[in-house]
């Protein structure tokens, strides 16, 4: 039996060796009970070749199924894992929107209470602003009063003391000491006797009282102190002026001294003012006038005309061409000097 076995097995394996290609690849036929009976040893070996054949594919189709199936397997198991990553991931991120977007809000409406607060305070500032623009303004009115007031009682001032001077001379240049031998009054008879011969009637009934000035601003200043003579009146003063204004140099032992009228510094400075012009006038023969106490007076187109302020002759000075044309450069170097003045302040 062994001996039939390896030789049915030979037979096979020479069978199949020598059975075409063609012939392996059949089909399946469907074979019924009968023609299974009749079917001869060839045909039987066929059909068994044909079953293994197709058992073959059947294992390799079903091995192939299987890897399809491990290999979907694995790839659901990678979806399904990187599903639940993305799961998670999603979850994370919106935990994190979530604290962002409450974070956000809370800024948000910190932001909005301080932009509350910032208006309620620009509010408040600007009510504050308005009310120190308020009282600035009402600082300024109150400033602008009281300058005003200052003003007008520097013009009481300068008026009472030009008032209490009106009868007064001063007379500048006489050295200190001169006095000790006549005395104040003695040197004023003196310098009347030097310059003005003809006013020798009554000269001793015409000083009322004399005195140094005090050396209030420079007490190491080199130039003498003036001396005030008060005269017993007003129309004895201004005779004397004006003697003095004829001869224009008065001596005192040969010395050359000088006459003034005495006035308040306020009522001297204004006249100082009207210098310049006064000069300019005088080379174009108007024949100007400083009256008392700080007026200018002078002749134009056979008009003598007063100012008491260079306001007041600007004004007119501004519709009248001739003038204008003579006063421009003085009057244009005052505004300049003014301006600087202003500026320096």
């Amino acid at each position: 039996m062994p001996n039939n076995k390896c030789r049915n097995r030979g037979n096979k394996n020479k069978e199949d060796t020598m059975t075409p290609q063609n012939e392996k690849d059949t089909p399946i036929q469907d074979y019924e009970d009968d023609e299974i009976e009749e079917m001869q040893e060839v045909d039987l070996k066929k059909l068994i070749r044909t079953l293994r054949s197709s058992q073959k594919q059947i294992l390799e189709l079903q091995k192939s199924l299987m890897d399809r199936i491990e290999n979907l397997s694995h790839k659901n198991e990678i979806l399904r894992r990187n599903q639940d990553e993305m799961k998670q991931l999603v979850e994370h991120e919106t935990v994190i929107v979530m604290r962002n977007h409450k974070e956000m809000k809370n800024s948000i409406d910190q932001m909005t209470n301080t932009l509350e607060s910032l208006k309620n305070r620009m509010s408040e500032a600007e009510e504050r602003i308005s009310d120190l623009e308020d009282r600035e303004q009402e600082n300024i009115q109150s400033n602008q009063r009281k300058e005003e007031e200052i003003r007008n009682l520097k013009n009481i001032v300068g008026n009472l003391q030009d008032t209490i001077k009106k009868h007064n001379i001063r007379v500048l240049g006489v050295p200190e000491g001169m006095e000790r031998e006549k005395g104040l009054e003695g040197l004023f008879s003196e310098i009347l006797a030097e310059n003005f011969p003809g006013l020798e009637k009554d000269r001793d009934n015409l000083v009322q009282e004399a005195h140094r000035t005090p050396n209030k601003h420079d007490q190491k200043r080199s130039s003498p102190r003036h001396i005030v003579i008060k005269l017993t009146t007003v129309k004895q003063k201004e005779k004397i002026l004006k003697c003095a204004r004829e001869k224009c140099q008065i001596t005192l032992r040969g010395s050359p001294i000088r006459l003034t009228a005495d006035f308040s510094s306020e009522t001297l400075q204004a006249r100082r003012e009207w210098r310049d012009i006064a000069q300019v006038l005088t080379e174009k023969n108007c024949q100007p006038r400083i009256l008392y106490p700080a007026k200018l007076s002078f002749v134009n187109e056979s008009e003598i005309k007063t100012f008491h302020s260079k306001q007041k002759l600007k004004e007119f000075v501004a519709f009248c061409p001739a003038l204008q044309k003579m006063l421009k450069d003085v009057l244009h170097t005052e505004t300049q000097e003014h301006g600087h003045q202003y500026e320096r302040r």
